[in-house]
C-alpha cells in the first residue's frame, strides 16, 4: 500500500443558477448545471506516523484551524474506523472565493485520496454521507471525481445532493476572469432573500421542469436563457464584477454570468479563435485564463 498520492482538484462553473426562498433549517434549495473547466489544485496527501492528526500545508494562505480538510478527515476517520494521521499539501491554482468551488473540489480529491490510501472501497452512500458534513458543493465534485469524465456535467438540486448527470459539451471555449474582489455569501444569499421577500425574483427558468432545463443547455450558447440569481444584486453593488461582465460582452462572448456567488466570470465562446482573441484583450486589464 502507498502511503502518499498526488492528485488533481478541478474547478467547476455554474450555467445557470436558481436559488430558492430560504427553508426552514437555514438552507436554500437550488437548481444549477455545474460543468467541470480544466483549472485545477493539487494536492498530495501523505499517511504520517502520528494518529488523529490532519495538518494542511497551503502555498496560498493560512487555513483556519477547522476547515473542509479536518471536517472531511474527521468525517472519513468516523465512518472507517480510520486512525491514522495525514498531511495534505495544497498547490492552489483555483482562486478562493471565486464561486468555482475550489474548496469543496479539494475536499472530494482529499477524500478520494483517503479512500485509495486506506483500502476503504467507500460506496455512494458513505461518499455522500461525508459529503453532507463538509459542504454542499462536495456532493458534485465527488460524484464527478469517481466518473472519471474531465467534463463532468449535471443538474444539482436540493442543497446540491440531488445530482442528475448530463452529458457535457465539448463545443465551445470558457473564458475566466477574476476580479479579484471579496464576495460574502452569506451577504449574497441575504440580498436574495431580500429579493424573494419583495417577490421581483425573475429568473426566465422559474418553475420550468427538469427536462426543459436540460433542453436550455442542449440549445446553442447565443438563444441560452439561463440566469444566475446572484449576479445581479452581486453586480449592482461591486462594480468591480459588473465591470468584468461588461468586458467579456464587448469582446463578444456568446454568454457572459458570474459562477456561484462570485467573484469570478466567465464568457463563453462558440469559435476557439474568438476566444483566444478575447483573451489576449481581456488580460490587458484582468487576471483571466482560458480553460
Amino acid at each position: 500500500m502507498s502511503d502518499s498520492i498526488t492528485v488533481q482538484a478541478p474547478a467547476k462553473i455554474n450555467i445557470g443558477l436558481e436559488v430558492f426562498p430560504k427553508r426552514q433549517d437555514g438552507y436554500h434549495n437550488i437548481r444549477s448545471i455545474f460543468t467541470l473547466v480544466d483549472l485545477c489544485d493539487e494536492l498530495t496527501v501523505s499517511i504520517t506516523g502520528k494518529r488523529n492528526d490532519c495538518v494542511v500545508e497551503c502555498d496560498s494562505f493560512d487555513l483556519p484551524e477547522d476547515n473542509t480538510f479536518t471536517k472531511a478527515y474527521k468525517a472519513f476517520c468516523v465512518l472507517t474506523g480510520v486512525d491514522d494521521g495525514v498531511h495534505v499539501k495544497v498547490n492552489k491554482h483555483i482562486p478562493a472565493g471565486g464561486g468555482l468551488g475550489g474548496g469543496s473540489s479539494d475536499a472530494s480529491s482529499f477524500i478520494q485520496s483517503m479512500d485509495i490510501l486506506f483500502g476503504a472501497h467507500l460506496d455512494q452512500s458513505s461518499l455522500n454521507e461525508i459529503s453532507a458534513q463538509v459542504g454542499s458543493d462536495v456532493f458534485f465534485f465527488t460524484r464527478a471525481l469517481y466518473s472519471g469524465k474531465s467534463n463532468f456535467t449535471a443538474v444539482c438540486e436540493g442543497r446540491g445532493e440531488k445530482i442528475t448527470e448530463i452529458q457535457g459539451r465539448k463545443d465551445f471555449s470558457v473564458l475566466l476572469v477574476f476580479p479579484n474582489v471579496n464576495v460574502s455569501t452569506k451577504e449574497a444569499y441575504g440580498w436574495i432573500d431580500g429579493i424573494h421577500q419583495s417577490g421581483t425574483s425573475q429568473n426566465p427558468m422559474n418553475g420550468c421542469s427538469l427536462q426543459s432545463f436540460v433542453e436550455e443547455f442542449n440549445k446553442p450558447v447565443q438563444k441560452w436563457v439561463f440566469r444566475n440569481d446572484f449576479t445581479s444584486p452581486v453586480s449592482e453593488r461591486i462594480q468591480k464584477i459588473n465591470a468584468a461582465i461588461l468586458s467579456l460582452k464587448e469582446c463578444g462572448a456568446d454568454f457572459v454570468d458570474m459562477s456561484g456567488s462570485g467573484s469570478s466570470v466567465f464568457g463563453i465562446f462558440d469559435e476557439s479563435k474568438k476566444a483566444q482573441k478575447a483573451l489576449k484583450i481581456m488580460a490587458e486589464d484582468w487576471q483571466a485564463a482560458l480553460v
